[in-house]
């Protein structure tokens, strides 16, 4: 049987990233610029993702639901960790740390460079290290990470990866 996504989410997630545009500050910069780093000190929580996957006819699982935390402790690095239910249907575990200092339009951009576990076909579901290419959108209190999750041969599915996340100490 195949499953199809429904076609309220990608509404849904456009409406979340036009509400973080909206309320992410306006400058007159570049479009391709690189950041300074300065100290921050930030705590952002997140209820999970969701994952647009490339390929649709594996019957992967595209909501992703959990709870995860990042502290953004500079405007150019993050520490992350959290658990959601992933697109194999089995609990994942993460930890690690989002570089991005460069700006492209409104969004940071760069990597987040971690330790997943979970995956059944990959490790047999322990951990490994993964680098994930990530734009990040923020606002005053809302926030996107946009993940580019690569396919690894038959071992982990390639996806567009949107989590919301919101700041809830500075």
């Amino acid at each position: 049987m195949k499953m199809h996504a429904s076609p309220r989410r990608p509404a849904l997630l456009t409406t979340l990233a036009l509400a973080c545009l909206a309320s992410a500050p306006l400058h007159a910069e570049p479009f391709f610029s690189s950041i300074e780093s300065r100290p921050l000190s930030q705590w952002w929580v997140n209820p999970g993702f969701y994952s647009a996957h490339f390929q649709r006819d594996k019957g992967l699982n595209d909501s992703n639901p959990g709870l995860g935390v990042e502290y953004r402790m500079s405007t150019v690095t993050s520490l992350t960790a959290g658990r959601f239910y992933n697109s194999d249907r089995a609990y994942s575990n993460y930890a690690g740390v989002y570089y991005q200092p460069f700006t492209i339009g409104p969004f940071q951009a760069g990597a987040v460079v971690g330790g997943f576990s979970g995956y059944p076909k990959m490790r047999d579901g322990g951990w490994f290290l993964a680098a994930i290419p990530v734009l990040t959108l923020e606002g005053e209190r809302l926030g996107l990470n946009i993940g580019i999750v690569p396919t690894y041969k038959d071992r982990l599915y390639g996806a567009i990866s949107f989590q919301l996340k919101l700041k809830v100490w500075e």
